[in-house]
């Protein structure tokens, strides 16, 4: 039986995240994979386009909501992957004891407003060149080591290069850990 993965998308949910079908098609290999919509897990208003009105509502009750909403529907052990805003409801939800085993979060920049770690393994990619990411006394305190991706911005887990080398390390990881 494959390892579960769960996939959350970033704060534009999984309809304009056509990218996301190259992690499922490379990830699918070793894992059973579940993709969740961050928006839909957030209740957000589906209505609103801006990045700031989504953003926004994300932050004041989208992440709360969407990461108790990830609670209920999961009860088995899970890593999950994260794309900036998933990553961080992934946090929040294995504060609250979703049982993660890895979870892999890029670009999840409100991380550094973070001051609890969650109780799995964690691995955190962020681009050189991602203004917001946490600086290196959050990960110190946190106690996680940041993989940092030279010459990349916050929205680089949807390039293609970058994507095969999320997978891989993802695989790898699993393979060593089995």
């Amino acid at each position: 039986m494959k390892p579960r993965l769960i996939i959350l998308s970033d704060l534009w949910g999984l309809h304009e995240s056509f990218w996301v079908k190259e992690y499922v098609t490379i990830l699918k290999q070793v894992f059973d994979v579940k993709l969740y919509d961050s928006c839909s897990l957030g209740e957000l208003n589906a209505t609103e386009r801006s990045e700031s009105k989504i953003h926004k509502q994300f932050v004041d009750k989208g992440i709360e909501t969407a990461s108790r909403n990830l609670l209920r529907a999961e009860n088995e052990k899970i890593n999950i992957l994260g794309f900036s805003v998933g990553g961080t409801i992934a946090w929040n939800a294995a504060l609250k004891r979703l049982d993660i085993d890895t979870l892999y979060a890029i670009s999840s920049t409100r991380l550094r407003y973070e001051t609890k770690r969650p109780d799995c393994k964690i691995e955190l990619y962020f681009g050189e060149e991602d203004r917001y990411r946490p600086n290196q006394d959050w990960f110190k305190q946190i106690g996680v080591e940041e993989k940092l991706i030279l010459n990349k911005s916050h929205t680089m887990y949807a390039e293609p290069e970058i994507i095969k080398k999320i997978s891989n390390d993802i695989i790898r990881r699993q393979s060593i850990s089995n």
